[in-house]
Formats: C-alpha cells, structure tokens, sequence
C-alpha cells in the first residue's frame, strides 16, 4: 500500500478520534435520535396544485415559504402570526396545515377547522367538531368533516349543522373506526366518495366478542375498563360496510358474501362514484376476493378478481385509480412471490401486468395528470432501500431515484420534478428537487449530528440462514475505541416478526441511537433479519406459518454462530432482548435454546399464541382446532423447566395488543417449576412504554443485562 495513503489514513483516525469528544448520555440515546439528532431537512414540503411551486416551513414551523424549482431559495408566503391574526386562532405551528387549492390553507387543532386564502389574506371558520369527536375527516373538497362520536358517525354540514349518519344503541355496535385491529393496512374507517356525494364506513358488530379486563389503577378504588378483544379461534367481529347518501340521507350495507365474520377491507371509490370496491377474505385468511358493489343501492355487480394461497393472502393496499375519467385501476398481489402492480378493467379483465420485480412493492405515490405514469417506491434488488420508480401503463419501468438509500420522494402533478429527501448507510440525509431529465438541485444536505460524540460504526453483512442458501442481512455495532485484540460481550436485539424489517440502508443502518450508548459501555450489538421478517418477499416470510419461532430461532442462532466465530467476540456473554414479537423470540431463545444466552430481556411478549388476537394470530398460525401441534411446539410455557441464566420479563400493564395475562401465565408456570425469574411491570402503560418512562425502561433493560451478563 502507497505510504503516503497510509499516513493520510492513520492521520483522518487520529483527527475523527480526537474531534469525538462529548459522551451520549442514555436520554440521548433514547429521547433525542429525533429531536437534538435529527439531520437537517426541508420541512413540510408540499407541492401546489397544477403547479411547480412548492412550499414548506422555515423557522421550525412558523413561517411558511413559496418556492419553485427554478427559484429554490424561496419567498415568504404568510407567517403564523399573520394567520393567527387572521383567524383569531392560537397555531403553535404549520405542521399539518393542508393545501386545499393554489391558493388556500387548511387548519386544524382537532376541533376547529380554518381555511386561510394567502393571495387576500383572509380566512374562515369551516367548522367545528364536538367534545369527544374522533377519527375527523375531511371530505376531498375540504369543507365537510365527518368523525365519531363512542360507537356511531357524524358529519357537519355545509350549513354548520351536526348530520348523524348512524344511531346506534347497541355500543357493541361500532361505525366509522378502524376494525380488524388495524391489520390488512386499515388505517381508517371513514371514505368520503370523490364529489362527496355519499360517505362510506365500516361498521363493526362486536357484540359477540369477549370482553377483556384492564384495571385503571388512577381511579380509587382501582376501576375495570373492558375492551373487545377477539382471541384466536373465539368469536370474532362481523363487519359491514355503510354506504351513506348525502342527498337522500339513507344508508345502505354491505355484508361479507361469505362467512358474517370474514374481513372487509382495501374499501376504495371509483372517480365516477358509481362503484365500491372492497377486498372480502375468508376468516381463514386464505381466500381473497375483490368485489364490486354500487354505490347507490349496495347491490354485488361482479368479483373483479380472487386469490387464493394455502399459506396466506394479505391484500394491505386499496384499488389505485391513475385517472380521474376511467374505472380501470392498480391492484397490488404478491401471487408471483413478491408484491407487485397489475393494471385491471372495471370489468375484471387483466389489462397488463405492470411490475414484475423479484424485490418488494411498498407503495403507489401517485399518477401523472395525463395517467401514463404510475410512480411508486420498493426496496430494489437488494431489499434494504426503499427506492422511487414510474411504470408506464405498459409495463415499462424506470428507478427514479439514482442513489441507494431510504428515500421519502413525492412528485409533482405531471411528473416533471419530484422532491427526494434521503439518507444512506453514509448520508445523514440529502434532499433534493430532481427534473425529468434527472438533474438534481440540492436543496438541503445535513451535516453529520454526531460527529462530536463518541460513536462506533455499524458493519451491515450477510450470512446464510438455517437452510444453507438464503442470505440474511445482520448489523453489528462496535464501540467508537474497539480493539480487535480484546473480546466484547454481546447483546442481540431481536424482533423476527412479519412485516417487520431492522436493518435498511439508512443513516445509523436502522438502528435505535441507544444501540450505540450501549457499544459504548463495553457492547458489541447484533442484529439479524431472519426468515419470517418483512420487505424480503413471499416466501422469506411465509415460511413460518404455522410453525412461529421455529425458523426464526435457527436463523438466530445461525446469528450466533457467526458471533462465535469473530475473535474478538465473548462468546460465554451473550445476552438477548426484544420487545412484542421479539419479546416471544426472546423467551422462546432462553427457553428453547437454553444455555446460548447468559441473560435475556422479554418486553410484551407473546407467549401462547391461542392468547393472541385473531386477526393477526390465525394468518400465522391458524387456530388451535387446526393446528394444536403448531400451537404446543410455539407455546413457551412448555419449556419453563428450561430456563438456564437470567431472565426479565417485562409489561405495560394497560397493554391492549399483548394483554399482560401473556406474562402472567408464563410467570405462574416458572413459580409452579420453582424456576427463579424476574418481572417487572409498567403501570398504565400500553404495548409500548412512551414518553420519559422510556427512559427508565431502557436503563432497566440494559442496566439488567450489564449486570448479569458475566
């Protein structure tokens, strides 16, 4: 090697370390990566409508700036003290304030609804909704809100009046909110047609479904809150979906062809608002059809097209419409393997596949006016990006964005410029305005946050799985001073659950900033995405069904090997910690493959499945009826007597995804094999803890871990 690199090298070192010099506190690690750490960027970029001028916030929200590609640096548009004045309101900031033309700003505070005209400056009072309402929103004009109040639906009229649009008594009867748990992409449970001439929900009747208790601990004495909660292979909720007309203020419903408690979802208009299109599957989550309904009577007009899969079949996205004049739409399916685009007729006819990528599909950012183009991102070959492309309706694709990364891309109205905001494995972050012809025009390029801390690097690479020929990505962080010559123990973050995905190329590789707080005590920390985890395709994921944590733990423990097999590795101080999904690939390691950790940290664990929500639990794992020898060999209750080191386990006790009685009965079966385990609850808390509590959770989990990992 040339001498003269070598001493460049050896200088650039020394230089990086002695310009590291301030220590990350835990609460650093914890509650500042997007706070005190995050990179610069351009905040609250929106386009204009039918045009190339743009805005966005300066001023950390409080002033709001018009710029164009052209002319990048920007003008002054209204600040928030001009709009507050205006309004006779007390905005904080612009966050969430919505284009509702060229010209015109939407606000809200949650209640109060504002337009705000920047040409005359001048605004409006639209409406306001009650005390109590939820899940507000607002029709595509923006002058009609609709929302929820306890079980049933409301709007507020263009004459400010309150329109119920549901009355039901029956509180086990619920409209207008989000159902099956939120799986299958619902996010939502209100649809405004696209001129607002009806309004569709979903309704719920979860009249049959089992209370669950949660005890409030803030009431004297302490008070039972009951929540529906439909366990695997119990009763679960029958769903219709309500179609209201404004005009004649009826409703009609639409009820599952099949079963009364199949799902109901992907529910998406077409432009002329004749139609609604609602994927309908099986409680089996094996049958999936996309059916087609009128608007104005709720009557079946035909099946648009019908999957089936023995594993599973999991529609997450609604029918995109490219045009405003035409019923044709996108479907995403991921029959071929992996997620990809197909282009239908309203009639049901394939009219062209449009992708036919061997990488994942996320999402559809939207059409070009003259809806030749479909622009949408996906994770490219290598699966850790998440990448831009268009697709002409031909099928011929185009990768917009030139850089690998994570990219959050949103594209103007003809396609001629897209805002691209990304970060990559060695980009803090970088936000650019690129044209058609792919110049780039740098807007914002971040400094590195951390470059006055102590920090180690994070080596991204890959091993084989448990079967000898997939690859598996792993992250490893070391300590800003490593020294190959010592040996460092370990500790393995996990979660190995569907759709989710730890390591991508992003700033910091994915990981949590108190990932590298903990290198820094003296920690090596793994990570490996094995099989069964997300953004890797069909079968990657598909292989656990069934079967949870079993091919899961032999890719991690594939983990493990490779650890063993660094020199610089400890491998008689290995230590293991996840929460929720990983919270059961925790237990089930220390239980299942006792003596490879010396300790472990299980947060909201499952630990029998037949506990778990139906939605979720019987795509997986069907129900116990069909599959109690897969719900045995999971259950980790049966492998108490196995316990070897030390083992937290940990739960928000008002947890309504994870419900505590998971870690109760895991608890009562260790006291009943006079196994010595500890437990640690957080009162109050959700399936998450939040907030500063954060803090104490992670100073419990890795305080644990540094003192019994020995």
């Amino acid at each position: 090697m040339n001498k003269n690199l070598i001493a460049f090298v050896s200088f650039f070192f020394i230089v990086s370390a002695f310009g590291q010099t301030k220590e990350l506190t835990l609460e650093d690690g914890v509650m500042q990566q997007y706070r005190a750490f995050r990179p610069d960027q351009v905040l609250g970029f929106q386009w204009v409508p039918e045009s190339n001028n743009y805005l966005y916030f300066e001023e950390l929200g409080r002033k709001l700036m018009l710029a164009n590609p052209k002319d990048t640096k920007g003008t002054e548009l209204v600040s928030l003290s001009e709009v507050n004045t205006a309004l006779n309101s007390e905005f904080r900031s612009f966050w969430g304030v919505e284009l509702k033309d060229a010209s015109t700003l939407v606000f809200s505070d949650g209640a109060k609804y504002y337009d705000y005209n920047f040409t005359t400056k001048k605004g409006n009072l639209i409406t306001t909704t009650p005390d109590g309402a939820a899940g507000q929103t607002l029709n595509p004009s923006k002058d009609l809100v609709a929302f929820t109040e306890a079980n049933n639906l409301y709007f507020i009229g263009k004459n400010n009046s309150k329109v119920a649009v549901t009355a039901e008594t029956n509180s086990g009867i619920v409209s207008g909110q989000t159902y099956a748990r939120s799986e299958f992409g619902i996010t939502q449970g209100i649809f405004w047609s696209p001129k607002s001439t009806y309004l569709a929900f979903y309704q719920k009747d979860e009249t049959e479904v089992a209370d669950y208790p949660l005890l409030d601990i803030n009431e004297t004495p302490g008070k039972l809150v009951n929540i529906k909660y439909p366990m695997i292979g119990q009763k679960s909720e029958k769903p219709r979906v309500g179609v209201y007309n404004l005009a004649t203020k009826q409703t009609v419903f639409i009820r599952p062809k099949g079963a009364a408690d199949a799902y109901l979802t992907n529910l998406s208009w077409t432009p002329d608002e004749q139609f609604v299109l609602i994927a309908e599957v099986n409680r089996e989550q094996n049958d999936m059809s996309l059916h087609l309904y009128d608007a104005e009577t709720g009557a079946f007009v035909r099946t648009l097209l019908n999957e089936k899969n023995d594993r599973w079949v999991e529609p997450e996205h609604p029918a995109f419409f490219p045009s405003a004049t035409s019923n044709n739409f996108v479907w995403f399916s991921e029959k071929d393997g992996f997620q990809n685009l197909y282009y239908y007729s309203i009639e049901g006819k394939l009219i062209k596949q449009l992708t036919a990528n061997q990488f994942v599909t996320k999402s559809i950012l939207g059409a070009n006016t003259k809806a030749s183009e479909i622009y949408f991102e996906a994770t490219g070959p290598d699966g850790m990006n998440t990448l831009a492309y268009k697709v002409t309706l031909k099928g011929k694709q185009t990768l917009l964005t030139k850089n690998n990364g994570t990219h959050t891309v949103m594209m103007n109205h003809d396609g001629t410029y897209f805002f691209d905001e990304y970060s990559n494995h060695t980009t803090p972050s970088k936000t650019l305005l690129v044209d058609a012809k792919s110049k780039e025009t740098v807007l914002v390029e971040s400094p590195n946050k951390y470059k006055d801390y102590k920090m180690g690097v994070s080596e991204i690479k890959t091993i084989k799985a448990a079967d000898g020929t997939t690859d598996l990505v792993t992250r490893l962080i070391k300590p800003s001073n490593f020294d190959a010559s010592k040996k460092y123990p370990v500790l393995v973050y996990v979660y190995g659950g569907p759709h989710a995905q730890l390591i991508t190329n992003s700033y910091l590789d994915g990981a949590s900033l108190w990932m590298y707080w903990m290198a820094e005590q003296g920690y090596l920390v793994f990570t490996v995405d094995n099989r069964g985890s997300g953004e890797r395709g069909f079968a990657f994921e598909s292989v656990i069904h069934g079967r949870l944590g079993v091919h899961e733990m032999d890719d991690q423990m594939k983990g493990v090997d490779y650890l063993k097999s660094l020199p610089y590795v400890d491998a008689s101080r290995l230590a293991v910690h996840g929460w929720s999904f990983g919270g059961f690939m925790t237990t089930s390691l220390m239980l299942r493959k006792p003596g490879t950790f010396t300790t472990g940290v299980a947060g909201g664990p499952v630990t029998d499945w037949k506990y778990y929500e139906a939605m979720y639990g019987e795509r997986y794992m069907d129900t116990p009826a069909e599959n109690q020898k897969g719900f045995d060999e999971a259950n980790t209750l049966n492998y108490v007597q196995n316990l070897e080191g030390k083992l937290l386990l940990i739960h928000g006790t008002a947890d309504d995804v994870v419900v505590m009685q998971h870690n109760l009965a895991l608890v009562k079966k260790f006291i009943e094999a006079e196994k010595q385990m500890d437990f640690f609850p957080y009162p109050m808390h959700k399936h998450n803890v939040g907030g500063k509590d954060r803090v104490h959770l992670m100073r419990k989990v890795l305080q644990y871990v540094m003192d019994n990992n020995k």
